[in-house]
């Protein structure tokens, strides 16, 4: 028998309102991703890539259809998923330091062990020496890296970022996506991200999952053919170009009928 996916999405759908108000936001969605996969998800604004996230995070539920983790349905949050949003969400009150360690809460680990964890992911995101500072202190991306840390200590096997990057500036972006990918490459975690960037979907995934419009729908699933690990210059390659191309085209088809024109 074959081992199930870490994440399989079967048939999912979501509807918002009620009546005359109530309307399909995202329609049968059907998608498998394997364990320690990388796959990003782009689309037009409101084509539903958020709400698929927030599902498959058991923050919202789906109106129809099924969605597992290692075989098992969503019934809600759980322990083995971390989230990234574009809001940094930290506690202002506590440090670096603190803001890690809040992940580990209600773990039974020891002290020393909590301690040991949480100096780990602050050298994995680059944060040494910023420990006792304050987010308040720290730029955009230092409160990012922070909160990629603090969503790893706990070591959840799945990780769902949403627009983690894009309130940042275009240099301090480049540097977060490299950052993400050591320490992805390092700890191997299955992860799901949400991103309007084109270039950063290519760059980041094993595969570009892009979403039709209205209601929300598979609209391609393509690899992406390029060798890990990754270095920034890859964005010129013609592999990657051609790629951008494809995603592109299908994005600005989507705009299109959703403005109401003709495509042609």
């Amino acid at each position: 028998m074959s081992t199930p996916s870490k994440v399989s999405i079967d048939a999912v759908g979501k509807v918002f309102g009620e009546g005359e108000r109530e309307f399909l936001a995202i329609d049968r969605i059907d998608l498998e991703v394997p364990t320690n996969q990388f796959v990003s998800i782009v689309g037009t604004s409101g084509c539903g890539k958020s709400t698929l996230l927030n599902m498959v995070g058991g923050l919202a539920e789906p109106t129809f259809g099924d969605i597992r983790i290692d075989g098992r349905p969503v019934t809600g949050p759980g322990r083995d998923r971390g989230f990234v949003f574009q809001g940094y969400s930290l506690f202002e009150w506590l440090t670096v330091e603190g803001n890690i360690r809040f992940a580990l809460e209600k773990s039974q680990l020891s002290k020393a062990e909590k301690a040991e964890l949480v100096r780990h992911y602050v050298q994995a995101v680059g944060l040494m020496g910023f420990e006792t500072a304050f987010p308040r202190q720290l730029s955009g991306g230092m409160r990012q890296r922070v909160a990629i840390a603090r969503a790893l200590v706990y070591r959840p096997s799945l990780l769902l970022m949403d627009e983690p990057f894009g309130a940042l500036d275009a240099q301090t972006r480049g540097m977060m996506q490299e950052l993400l990918l050591k320490v992805w490459e390092e700890h191997k975690v299955t992860v799901l991200f949400v991103t309007h960037d084109v270039d950063e979907a290519v760059f980041l995934a094993d595969r570009v999952v892009v979403l039709a419009s209205r209601p929300g729908r598979l609209k391609r699933d393509l690899a992406v053919p390029l060798d890990r690990p990754r270095r920034y210059d890859v964005v010129t390659s013609p592999e990657f170009t051609a790629l951008k191309r494809t995603i592109l085209a299908d994005i600005r088809e989507e705009t299109l009928k959703v403005m109401a024109l003709d495509p042609a």
